[in-house]
């Protein structure tokens, strides 16, 4: 597995216990549907979170959020659609993205974007 991708799951896992520990309930990891994927699908307050987490060991390339493009947001928008096509019970949804920034063992920054984009 590659560095990267090993960063990628680390992140993925600090977010869970991140969100847990604000009250969320973890419905899905990594839930896809074909080609579409969603980092953690999540409940709080009756609102259905998608989330989307990005992590980094460096700003070379900028704060971790910012990876989320206008492209990126798109294809979300289309998997949570899928979800909801298959659980039509959630009526309102909100998207979120959880920016982790670590070094090789430890966390130093996670902030939570509620509502990042729509």
């Amino acid at each position: 597995m590659s560095k990267h991708s090993k960063i990628g799951i680390k992140g993925e896992q600090i977010a869970a216990k991140f969100l847990l520990n604000k009250g969320y309930i973890i419905l899905h990891n990594n839930w896809r549907s074909g080609q579409k994927e969603i980092d953690i699908i999540a409940l709080k307050d009756d609102v259905l979170v998608i989330v989307e987490i990005k992590t980094r060991t460096n700003l070379d390339f900028g704060f971790p959020e910012e990876a989320v493009t206008r492209k990126k947001q798109s294809f979300l928008k289309s998997a949570a659609a899928a979800f909801i096509d298959d659980n039509p019970e959630y009526e309102i949804i909100r998207f979120d993205i959880v920016s982790i920034l670590m070094d090789e063992h430890q966390v130093k920054e996670i902030v939570h974007f509620e509502e990042a984009f729509y």
